[in-house]
């Protein structure tokens, strides 16, 4: 039976939804575009006017294809070049999704979906759709094939493994800018003390270069240490400015809802560092600069009003 305009409407009108589950499962936003069109074609092949909640089969076929891609994903990422970190995105970009509640603002932030990495993909996706979308433990059973009982014990299983490795509190956009700018004066003062202020004792300092641009095998731990690697990482050099093409013009901003410095030399968006900020200080510091993972900041950051540099790095 063919698609009818209104069939591609109903669809698109879920897409933003579907979207912003997928991307929280997979922590890819191109995985998860990519699963969103697989559900399309999926769709499309259906007999929709026989589909009683469209909505219900939508998510069904994007969580189990997510599911799948989950599967796989973990074999990749054993051979991973260096730390394996989500793809951040920046403040504005619709992927984010539904921000209302603070279990839905958490959810999607970078802190909460590195842990996730510790999930089954069947806790991931249970954590993602009663957390974020807040779908009901029937739902939920009736998404993965299990009964009401096992959602509700891998949820509270799922929410015990992030909440146990979690130590971010909620903060407002302004306080986010502030935070970064502070860290941003620490970190280019020419001493470490003040940044070892700013640090939790046991914080620690994460790279993602995906074996395109160095990045540290292993985390940088305790605040001595990430403190002497964020200076040396500020410390201007010509062989940086080479490696990135450029001297980067380095902003305050905010990614996933963390604090989070953005890199950015002619127009090209090439690091986004996520701070993660407890009642101690930031105990965390996790920076993408896989170029594969910053292409959709790129564009989101042509398409945004983002004003003048706080000065340039390198």
């Amino acid at each position: 039976m063919a698609m009818t305009v209104n069939d591609v409407d109903r669809f698109e009108a879920a897409r933003s939804r579907l979207e912003a589950i997928a991307y929280r499962l997979l922590g890819s936003a191109g995985e998860a575009e990519d699963a969103v069109q697989e559900t399309f074609l999926r769709w499309h092949a259906a007999d929709v006017d026989r589909i009683a909640v469209p909505e219900a089969w939508l998510t069904k076929v994007l969580t189990n294809l997510c599911l799948n891609q989950l599967a796989s994903a973990r074999a990749r990422r054993e051979t991973y070049v260096g730390q394996w970190l989500p793809e951040p995105l920046l403040a504005g970009d619709p992927m984010l999704g539904p921000a209302d509640t603070a279990e839905q603002r958490e959810s999607v932030s970078y802190a909460v979906l590195t842990l996730m990495e510790r999930l089954s993909p069947n806790e991931r996706a249970v954590y993602v759709l009663r957390e974020a979308f807040d779908y009901s433990h029937r739902e939920i059973a009736e998404i993965l094939d299990i009964t009401e009982v096992a959602s509700q014990q891998i949820f509270h299983r799922a929410k015990k493994h992030v909440a146990d490795g979690k130590a971010r509190i909620e903060i407002d956009e302004a306080a986010a800018r502030r935070i970064v700018e502070e860290f941003l004066a620490a970190a280019t003062s020419g001493r470490t003390e003040p940044l070892v202020r700013l640090l939790t004792e046991d914080a620690v300092a994460i790279g993602d270069g995906g074996g395109k641009v160095p990045a540290r095998a292993r985390a940088f731990e305790g605040a001595v240490a990430v403190a002497k690697f964020l200076w040396g990482l500020f410390k201007p050099s010509a062989a940086k400015r080479a490696m990135v093409g450029g001297a980067p013009g380095v902003y305050a901003w905010t990614a996933n809802g963390d604090p989070a410095v953005v890199a950015v030399v002619d127009g090209r968006v090439v690091g986004v560092m996520c701070l993660e900020v407890s009642a101690q200080g930031i105990a965390a510091f996790r920076n993408q600069v896989n170029p594969d993972k910053l292409e959709r900041a790129t564009a989101l950051w042509a398409a945004t009003a983002h004003g003048e540099p706080l000065f340039n790095a390198f």
